[in-house]
């Protein structure tokens, strides 16, 4: 079994354990895709996101979208950890909606950030004067 057959079937593997709404996917799918293409990048450039600046990028477009109830509808849709992200990105190569390169791998999105620091006791509602 080649290294690419080998992760595909990992991916796959992936995809079939890990039960996530198809809400969940939209929100990783719409952030991911506005953050590549949504620059203007001239062609050729890498429009590669790393599993770290992904994580860090859906906690603050959580945050912006729902505030202190972000964790909330994460939880709803089953996202407890930054690992989840991860599962839904793996997801979502699996289904071809993504790709990734050879070096991207599940522990990327590992203990990026704690849910509950970040949506619970870290999120502050700035004032505008």
């Amino acid at each position: 079994m080649s290294r690419d057959e080998g992760r595909q079937t990992d991916m796959e593997t992936l995809a079939e354990e890990f039960v996530y709404p198809e809400e969940a996917l939209n929100f990783v799918l719409g952030f991911t895709v506005d953050r590549i293409h949504g620059q203007d990048l001239k062609p050729g450039k890498n429009r590669h996101v790393s599993g770290r600046e992904l994580c860090l990028g859906l906690r603050d477009y959580a945050l912006a979208r729902w505030g202190k109830l972000s964790r909330m509808v994460l939880r709803r849709w089953n996202i407890n950890s930054t690992l989840d992200f991860g599962r839904i990105v793996f997801q979502l190569v699996a289904r071809e909606r993504l790709k990734t390169t050879e070096q991207d791998t599940l522990e990327d999105f590992r203990d990026v950030f704690d849910f509950h620091t970040a949506f619970e006791t870290g999120y502050r509602i700035e004032h505008r004067t």
